[in-house]
C-alpha cells in the first residue's frame, strides 16, 4: 500500500519501521521536517515530505501524532475525501493518567467529525511504541491483538489488511463509536505500564477457545 505516516515521535517512527519491513510504500511528514528527513534516512525508500499537501496519491493515511495537533496534521495533508485514515491516538491528560474526553464520544468520532468524507478507522492505539516497535510476535504462541473500530467495512478491510501484514492478530471492534471502550483500554494499558510500573513489554489481548 502506499501509506502516509504523519509524526516522526515513537509512534511514528516504529510505524516506518515495520511498514518499510513489510514492503509498503512509506512516506513520513511531520512539522518537523528535520525529523521526517532523518527518519526516512533511516530506512531505504522512505520518503520525507512536507505536511502541506502529504495526502495527495496516498491510499492509507496514518495519523501518529498527539490527539490535540491529529485535526490540524490532517487538514494541512490535503484532501483526504475516501481515504483511508488509521487514528492511533488516544486523548490523555498531561499526566498520562486520565482522559480528556469519553462516554459519548471518542477521539476517533471527533476526528472524523473535523474531517468528513475520511474514511477513519481506530486502531493501533492499545500499543506501547515499544511494543509496535518490537514486532507483533511475543514470543510462545503469543501474538499481539490490533482493535480495528470504523463506520466503512472498506476502510476496516484495508486497516486489517495492513495490520495483519505486520503480523498482528486483528479484532474487529465494529462500528467507530466503539473508540469510546478501546480509548479507555489504552487508558487501562498507560497506567499498568507506567503508573503500576509494569514496563512497556505489554499489550491488551483478546482470546477465545475457537
Amino acid at each position: 500500500m502506499k501509506i502516509l505516516v504523519i509524526g516522526a515521535g515513537n509512534m511514528g517512527s516504529a510505524f516506518v519501521k515495520q511498514l518499510h519491513a513489510a514492503d509498503h510504500q512509506v512516506t513520513v511528514a511531520s512539522k518537523t521536517a528535520e525529523k521526517a528527513r532523518a527518519l526516512a534516512s533511516r530506512h531505504a525508500g522512505v520518503r520525507a515530505v512536507a505536511p502541506q499537501g502529504a495526502a495527495d496519491g496516498q491510499e492509507v493515511v496514518i495519523v501518529a501524532t498527539p490527539y490535540g495537533a491529529a485535526v490540524d496534521a490532517l487538514r494541512v495533508a490535503g484532501d483526504l475525501g475516501g481515504k483511508v485514515v488509521l487514528d492511533i491516538t488516544n486523548p490523555l491528560t498531561p499526566d498520562y493518567m486520565g482522559l480528556t474526553i469519553g462516554h459519548s464520544t471518542s477521539a476517533a468520532e471527533e476526528i472524523a467529525r473535523a474531517v468528513p468524507g475520511a474514511l477513519v478507522v481506530k486502531g493501533f492505539n492499545t500499543l506501547f511504541a515499544q511494543v509496535l516497535d518490537a514486532g507483533a510476535d511475543f514470543g510462545h504462541g503469543q501474538v499481539v491483538s490490533v482493535f480495528l473500530a470504523s463506520d466503512s467495512d472498506q476502510a476496516k478491510k484495508t486497516a486489517t489488511a495492513l495490520a495483519q501484514s505486520l503480523g498482528f492478530k486483528t479484532v474487529d471492534a465494529g462500528s467507530l463509536k466503539n473508540a469510546r471502550y478501546l480509548e479507555p483500554l489504552a487508558g487501562l494499558n498507560v497506567y499498568l505500564g507506567y503508573g503500576a510500573g509494569l514496563g512497556t513489554a505489554m499489550a491488551p489481548a483478546w482470546i477465545d477457545k475457537t
